[in-house]
């Protein structure tokens, strides 16, 4: 073991100067080699391979923004349920497979919750404002 406590980091630094080195010289060498011709093609907005309509600086409607959120947010506490199942088996062979099951529905309960009131409040619905309410 080295007497410095710091030698012990040098290799990490080697292997983060390294990869440094590595990309800094891969981005150099595409800006050098690299050919470039751009035509109108090249420079218009790639839309999923739809030919681009109107503006591409449109500003995107709000409900965008929160269903993104939101899509975040159920996809965090669904990844909590997960460990969950993973040790239920141990619950079971300690004997506490009922408070695992409660524990979880009790999660579940308020992870529906949040989702109706999600729900109930519109933030899901991207139809028209007016065909909603029989305004045709």
């Amino acid at each position: 073991m080295p007497d410095n406590y710091f030698a012990r980091y040098l290799p990490f630094l080697i292997h983060m100067l390294m990869a440094g080195g590595i990309a800094t010289g891969i981005v150099v060498l595409s800006w050098l080699i690299g050919v470039r011709k751009p035509t109108r093609a090249k420079m218009s907005p790639y839309e999923c391979g739809m030919t681009p309509v109107g503006d591409s600086r449109e500003r995107f409607s709000v409900k965008f923004y929160l269903v993104a959120m939101l899509f975040i947010l159920f996809d965090v506490e669904a990844v909590f349920i997960y460990p969950w199942a993973i040790i239920l088996r141990q619950l079971k062979a300690q004997n506490q497979g009922m408070f695992g099951l409660w524990e979880m529905l009790v999660y579940i309960g308020i992870f529906l919750v949040g989702f109706f009131y999600v729900w109930k409040k519109g933030v899901l619905d991207w139809g028209e404002t007016g065909a909603k309410r029989g305004n045709f």
